[in-house]
């Protein structure tokens, strides 16, 4: 862990950011790549056109526990999230509620929701513990509210809001409920039945470990109504906000492979691993934990006020261990850090090991050292740094 220019396996501590793929998914990818390279994609569609327009929505209905029927694929869950609620019919009396959680690309749906309806767009507060309010939403619920969009775990902080309170707090009401699973599925159980919600948006990339540019989501029946109403014009089942692009057939085919080897291998809890690591960022001075709220993730948000964190994430990084660089404008109604608008965040998946923690903990130490003595990071390699990318 010294730098030595040593090709070296990386640790992995940014699955939130991109999932590596069980090698029998990677296999599946490589091969449906080479067939339709070789072949056309046609042939390939062919090979694997059951899988990927049937068997997938299976895997992804267990995974969820959906009624049969109610998932959609798209590129991503951002896309699914606006294409599904971009188009609602709302009035100039209707509510919308978000968090101070909510991601950027889900608050631009909503502003321009508000923008095209004139309805109004309300903050539910959090406590000063971090945590959502449920208290001041059961006061200010009514059936004015038309849409409640609530992040599981949000993009750049580990905490779990209680998506299954609120759902059972919302039900006695009119509003759509819509949450954002992207950083949740694959590290925690995500059960629709149970969330209560109409709308589930997710990637297959971030803890499920899949290909990029696969999302989904799932759609109750109820949406699905008021997506018939707002499409006029329209009268086939499918409606405009169905057709937006799809992932291309080779991600799907591994994404389908992925739903599989989960079902297989859930991930563990990582009771033992996040207090692990939330000791390893502690103990180096000056660094603070960005760790709202009372229940915690598989990731961990953490900053130095003093120093950069691409300078900390590129110095970990010369050292074997990889994580995620997040800034401000991701959650932009969240209070930035006194760092300003960047912050780390490191994620573990069920091949993380204790010894993995240490040599983080160790990394992070030294690095941090280093900087505040104005010492220049170790060079490795070009093989090692194209492997762990910007």
């Amino acid at each position: 862990m010294s730098g030595t220019g040593e090709a070296l396996e990386m640790i992995h501590l940014n699955t939130a950011g991109q999932g590596r793929m069980p090698d029998a998914v990677r296999t599946v990818l490589t091969e449906c790549v080479r067939l339709e390279d070789r072949f056309g994609p046609h042939e390939l569609e062919e090979r694997v056109g059951d899988l990927v327009h049937g068997e997938v929505h299976q895997r992804l209905e267990r995974l969820l526990n959906t009624p049969d029927g109610h998932t959609e694929l798209f590129t991503g869950g951002a896309a699914a999230f606006d294409a599904l609620l971009s188009g609602l019919t709302l009035g100039r009396r209707d509510r919308i509620w978000t968090t101070p959680y909510e991601s950027a690309a889900h608050l631009a749906t909503l502003r321009s929701v508000r923008d095209r309806t004139r309805c109004r767009l309300e903050v539910v507060p959090l406590r000063p513990d971090g945590d959502l309010d449920l208290e001041w939403m059961t006061t200010h619920i009514d059936d004015s509210v038309a849409l409640v969009s609530v992040t599981h775990v949000p993009a750049n902080r580990g905490i779990v809001n209680p998506v299954e309170d609120i759902g059972r707090l919302l039900a006695p009401y009119r509003c759509l409920y819509a949450v954002d699973a992207a950083y949740s599925l694959g590290q925690l159980p995500v059960d629709t039945s149970s969330i209560g919600c109409h709308l589930l948006t997710g990637d297959g990339w971030r803890f499920l470990r899949g290909p990029r540019s696969v999302g989904f989501a799932y759609v109750a029946p109820r949406l699905r109504e008021e997506l018939s109403r707002a499409d006029s014009g329209d009268e086939a089942p499918r409606t405009a906000a169905f057709a937006s692009p799809i992932p291309a057939t080779a991600a799907v085919a591994a994404f389908a492979s992925v739903l599989a080897h989960h079902a297989e291998n859930p991930a563990p809890p990582y009771d033992d691993l996040v207090p692990a690591l939330r000791s390893a960022v502690v103990a180096v001075a000056g660094m603070e934990l960005l760790a709202p709220g009372r229940r915690h993730s598989a990731m961990l948000a953490f900053h130095h006020p003093e120093l950069s964190a691409a300078l900390i994430r590129r110095g970990l990084a010369e050292r074997g261990v990889a994580v995620r660089k997040t800034v401000a404008e991701q959650t932009p109604l969240l209070a930035r850090p006194r760092s300003g608008t960047t912050a780390l965040c490191a994620s573990v998946h069920n091949g993380n090991t204790q010894q993995d923690i240490a040599d983080f903990a160790e990394a992070l130490a030294a690095v941090v050292a280093d900087a505040r003595s104005g010492h220049a990071f170790p060079r490795t390699d070009t093989a090692r740094v194209a492997l762990v990318g910007s």
